[in-house]
């Protein structure tokens, strides 16, 4: 059985003067083209005004997967669909064989009481179109959001995702035949423990994908005070069933400079780093992170 070890810490920082520069920065969506890094990350106006979107999306590339020199123009803005009006969060790309650009993200409606998530595609990052509403939950059940993609050793697709349920997030899963859907809704892929750290609250993490090994996920979990760790769990090439699950969080916020930052690490995406699994990672919700980590047979 492989288990899971935190070897590095390293910041990650973006170009000075850039669209996002200042503000408040989440969801790392990182992968490699290449001998580039590229990213799209979610950019949070600070402090957040009334009238503001709940996020933009912005994109950029790096030559050492920690510093980012951004790009002029946003990837992903809100509107001028009603589904998004109020902002663009969390992206999740996917590159295809025939190098489509696939980007899931959440949309934020204009009242703020409601995310779902949007699929937008091109062959340029510099002109992605908005194509199709993936999921939205009923109206007054909360948000559905922080898209995950794994492909089976069949060769179908999963769709994860974080929904609201009775005043907690739990982990769905949807089932396609391509990355593009259409999804079918599958029973929860797993759930809380009741004598742990995630107790209360989960939420999809990146999935970490190697040729004979169970398929990975590094989820976000939280307690009913919503603080969020990041912890794993494998599953069976099918993802019909859970293999392992780390008894600890695998990462946890390094004490806050101030009493009032937000208690939370959350997960974003993976790339490859030598041996070792490169795993982007937000902090108190401001800061981005990468974690370097080692799997070892146990």
């Amino acid at each position: 059985m492989i288990t899971y070890a935190v070897e590095q810490l390293d910041t990650v920082a973006i170009s000075a003067g850039s669209v996002i520069d200042g503000m408040d920065l989440m969801s790392p969506f990182v992968w490699k083209e290449g001998n580039l890094h590229r990213i799209m990350v979610r950019g949070v106006p600070y402090p957040l005004g009334p009238h503001d979107p709940t996020g933009v999306i912005a994109r950029g590339e790096s030559r050492d997967g920690l510093t980012f020199t951004m790009d002029p123009g946003l990837a992903i803005v809100p509107g001028p669909g009603a589904e998004d009006l109020g902002g663009c969060e969390d992206p999740t790309v996917l590159v295809t064989p025939n190098n489509e650009y696939l980007v899931y993200y959440t949309g934020v409606d204009a009242a703020r009481s409601q995310g779902c998530m949007i699929l937008a595609a091109g062959l340029d990052l510099t002109a992605l179109t908005k194509q199709d509403l993936v999921l939205k939950a009923p109206p007054g059940e909360g948000n559905i959001k922080e898209a995950t993609l794994a492909q089976t050793d069949a060769g179908d697709w999963r769709l994860f995702y974080e929904y609201a349920a009775q005043g907690a997030s739990r982990i769905g899963m949807a089932s396609g035949p391509t990355a593009k859907g259409p999804w079918t809704v599958q029973p929860d892929p797993f759930g809380i423990r009741d004598d742990s750290w995630d107790n209360w609250h989960l939420s999809t993490g990146p999935m970490w994908q190697a040729p004979g090994e169970d398929p990975v996920m590094f989820y976000n979990g939280a307690t009913h005070d919503a603080r969020w760790r990041i912890g794993w769990i494998s599953f069976s090439p099918d993802f019909a069933r859970v293999t392992g699950r780390g008894i600890e969080p695998l990462l946890l916020p390094p004490p806050a400079v101030s009493r009032d930052a937000t208690d939370i690490a959350f997960a974003a995406s993976t790339v490859a780093h030598g041996d070792q699994i490169a795993l982007y990672y937000s902090l108190e919700d401001r800061m981005l992170r990468r974690a370097l980590i080692a799997r070892y047979q146990r």
